[in-house]
């Protein structure tokens, strides 16, 4: 069992106390009292729904050697081993700053409207061809996911990778100032989260933020595909910051010659010193550039661009993000793209283009959730995608949310199979629906939870999460 900190080390960190500590060393860090390994030290955070400290004693019982809980709630577990500090979180944070500077990994930090997460594993992969890296999980990128993140990094990392995201202005800062990224990235802008925003352009300025934790002289690497490259290069610069930026035209590495087939996108990339055939497997214009992106941060850290580019050629989609599951009989079978996770109005026109040029033996089935936190353009937007959903050639759709009934209304007469407030409403028909031969993309919020829809389908046609 390796050995992540010692406790004298946490407690120099986090500014706490041990109260009945055994154990000399931590092996891992949990917030989780469900997911703790041996030799744990389970941080007792408070969220929206849940206090941590309500699960400490069930933490010790399964393993962990002691708890990180905030003073206020330290009288009422007594007798367990606690690491006591004066805010549980605050704590994490402390252990995370330590993290960093023991740390001599170069680290990239990652955020986007759209695809940082698919970015993120692609860089994931592309490193972890060169040496030990380590990576955020999930889309464990907020206020706690990313201090949890670095603090579960190991001191001998030669890589470091980490997910940032948002929901409103000033978020990202002390974030990217706790990550100190050697090198920051920024996927695209896009309406995500508009509800919280005036525009678009104060969406690009607090992605903007990631930039202000890398040293100067350190690397911004952004995307070129949408309006408001220029507004976060400014801010790159302002910043002391080198900036790269790729894309499909006009950028400093240049995406052409763009191929794909129904699992695989291609294309050529020239540009910065490269000239390279770059495949990944995944379809995709969104998706090839994704995998542009994480060469390219690789290499900036020290990657060697063939291992990555090997690394990239097999590296499919994650779960919920375009990955593709054949189902039932292999001779004719059900081909399922899972979306699920999460949509706005970029990634669904992206999704849609994908899902264009699958090939389909049967019927082609869509089944499309609201997309989240729009504000009061949101009709509108769910309006608009008609165009993108009738390119797409489906034979039915299935809608879900309130907020798709602006995207019934502008489909053509009889396209529509099924609506529902809520994916239960429609679960039962999509799946009585589908047949061998069929392909069926499932994409919206999250908060929709059309994942559940997926697992159905999964368990039903004969593959099991």
């Amino acid at each position: 069992m390796s050995v992540l900190y010692g406790i004298d080390e946490i407690l120099a960190a986090a500014g706490g106390k041990a109260c009945d500590v055994v154990a000399e060393t931590v092996s891992s860090i949990s917030i989780d009292s469900r997911e703790i390994g041996p030799g744990a030290l389970f941080v007792a955070i408070r969220g929206e729904n849940f206090d941590g400290h309500d699960f400490v004693a069930k933490a010790i019982e399964a393993g962990a050697v002691a708890a990180m809980v905030s003073r206020d709630k330290a009288a009422g577990l007594s007798g367990l081993p606690l690491v006591v500090v004066e805010d549980a979180l605050e704590g994490l944070y402390g252990l995370a700053a330590f993290s960093r500077s023991r740390s001599k990994a170069r680290i990239i930090a990652v955020t986007g409207s759209v695809g940082k997460t698919s970015t993120k594993e692609a860089l994931r992969v592309a490193l972890e061809a060169n040496g030990k890296t380590h990576a955020s999980i999930k889309s464990f990128n907020n206020h706690w996911g990313v201090p949890l993140m670095l603090a579960r990094m190991p001191a001998d990392t030669q890589f470091g990778v980490f997910e940032i995201g948002m929901s409103a202005a000033g978020e990202i800062t002390p974030l990217s100032k706790l990550v100190r990224p050697h090198v920051a990235m920024v996927t695209t802008v896009a309406p995500a989260h508009l509800e919280f925003f005036d525009s678009e352009a104060a969406i690009a300025d607090a992605k903007a933020e990631i930039f202000s934790g890398v040293d100067p002289g350190g690397l911004a690497i952004i995307g070129r595909d949408h309006a408001h490259v220029e507004r976060l290069a400014d801010a790159a610069e302002a910043a002391g910051l080198k900036t790269l930026t790729y894309g499909f035209a006009n950028a400093d590495v240049t995406i052409s010659g763009y191929q794909a087939t129904e699992d695989r996108a291609s294309g050529h990339i020239e540009g910065d010193g490269l000239s390279l055939e770059v495949s990944i497997a995944t379809a995709g214009r969104h998706m090839l550039a994704n995998g542009v992106a994480a060469l390219l941060a690789a290499r900036a850290v020290g990657g060697d661009v063939q291992k990555s580019l090997a690394a990239l050629a097999v590296h499919g989609a994650p779960e919920g993000r375009g990955a593709a599951i054949l189902l039932g009989d292999p001779g004719n079978p059900i081909r399922l793209i899972d979306e699920s996770y999460n949509a706005n109005p970029t990634s669904m026109r992206a999704a849609l283009e994908v899902f264009a040029a699958i090939p389909a033996e049967g019927r082609r089935i869509l089944v499309l959730g609201d997309m989240r936190e729009l504000g009061a353009a949101s009709a509108d937007y769910h309006a608009g995608l008609a165009d993108a959903v009738v390119a797409a050639g489906p034979d039915r759709v299935f809608l879900v949310g309130e907020h798709m009934a602006r995207l019934a209304e502008r489909l053509p007469d009889g396209l529509v199979a099924g609506r529902g407030q809520a994916v239960d409403e429609i679960g039962e028909h999509v799946l009585e629906t589908l047949a061998p031969g069929d392909s069926v993309m499932l994409k919206g919020s999250n908060g929709v939870k059309l994942g559940s829809l997926v697992a159905r389908i999964r368990d039903r046609f004969g593959v099991k999460r």
